[in-house]
């Protein structure tokens, strides 16, 4: 397993990053709204309370399941079945696509980089988010929570994904916006970027250790094609 400080492990790739692997929700399509109104409308239904958008979403990244759980073991299928109802209702109507993705996806393509998905949504959900936005042409292989017994933070999906490309992990990115994105990524020996456009922000994130930072897609170029990135100072070496 790489481990950060290893700051060969990233100067090797100063060429780029193949495959690119990305998280989808918060970091290809922006379902932020969606999961923060879904969430607040199941523990307002269930749970009769209005919590804290940082206790609701602290989970996301993981199975919604999962989340569930750790909002009230007692009400865990209840709240899902009720988030689950309002998310696929409101679904169509609060995703929407992030401004330069699909440019930055074609872009990769372009330069024959090999695209990727792992995501802890489940298989019909992902079906459901491909087919409000699109993109799904650009991703030789998708992973979901549907398709292995454990999930993220754990390296399992990533390292699916990886034996599905028939690729190593050195040389390989993985891109997301949670920390627990940030930890399977570093546990498949994967580099990894964390982008500041999703569900958390930088204190969370950077304290999940990412080998480079995003502010915006754009900058996925230069990071994919020629391993120009901004790195996380006072992680590596």
């Amino acid at each position: 397993m790489r481990e950060p400080g290893d700051q060969a492990a990233v100067e090797r790739h100063a060429g780029g990053f193949d495959p690119v692997v990305f998280d989808l929700d918060g970091t290809v399509v922006d379902t932020v709204e969606l999961i923060a109104e879904s969430f607040r409308h199941a523990t307002r239904t269930v749970l009769d309370e209005v919590l804290p958008d940082e206790v609701i979403l602290a989970g996301v990244g993981q199975p919604l399941m999962t989340q569930m759980r750790r909002l009230s073991v007692e009400h865990a299928q209840e709240l899902y079945d009720v988030y689950r109802e309002y998310n696929h209702r409101r679904h169509d109507e609060l995703i929407r696509g992030y401004e330069g993705v699909a440019e930055v996806l074609d872009g990769l393509r372009a330069a024959g980089k090999r695209l990727g998905i792992v995501t802890s949504k489940s298989a019909d959900t992902t079906q459901m988010a491909f087919r409000a936005v699109g993109l799904r042409e650009h991703f030789e292989v998708v992973v979901t929570a549907s398709d292995t017994a454990e999930h993220k933070p754990s390296p399992v999906p990533l390292r699916l994904c990886l034996e599905r490309f028939g690729a190593p992990p050195e040389g390989a990115l993985y891109v997301g916006d949670s920390p627990v994105d940030i930890e399977a990524g570093r546990a498949a020996g994967m580099a990894t970027a964390a982008v500041a456009w999703g569900v958390f922000g930088p204190e969370a994130l950077l304290a999940a250790r990412p080998d480079f930072w995003l502010e915006e897609p754009a900058e996925l170029l230069d990071l994919c094609l020629r391993g120009d990135g901004r790195r996380v100072q006072g992680r590596r070496g």
